[in-house]
């Protein structure tokens, strides 16, 4: 076993944002839709320690979610 298997990272997945007052979400209630600042077609972001790795997309399977990594990304130097 490799000492790296132990170590944490947060992985994120983004679907999309949105900006949303504090007054709106008090008013929701459930099922309540948030319009989010991307459409369907859209890739699905990858953060890796809050830097984005790669993009893919949903896949839907009954009740089964997974992601598809459909282009990893290019670590930008500085």
């Amino acid at each position: 076993m490799s000492i790296l298997e132990d170590i944490e990272v947060e992985l994120s997945i983004v679907l999309g944002s949105a900006q949303v007052q504090i007054r709106q979400i008090l008013q929701m209630s459930r099922g309540a839709m948030i319009p989010l600042d991307c459409g369907q077609d859209d890739p699905t972001l990858v953060f890796v320690n809050g830097e984005l790795i790669a993009k893919g997309r949903i896949l839907v399977n009954s009740e089964e979610m997974s992601l598809e990594v459909t282009e990893l990304t290019r670590k930008s130097r500085n």
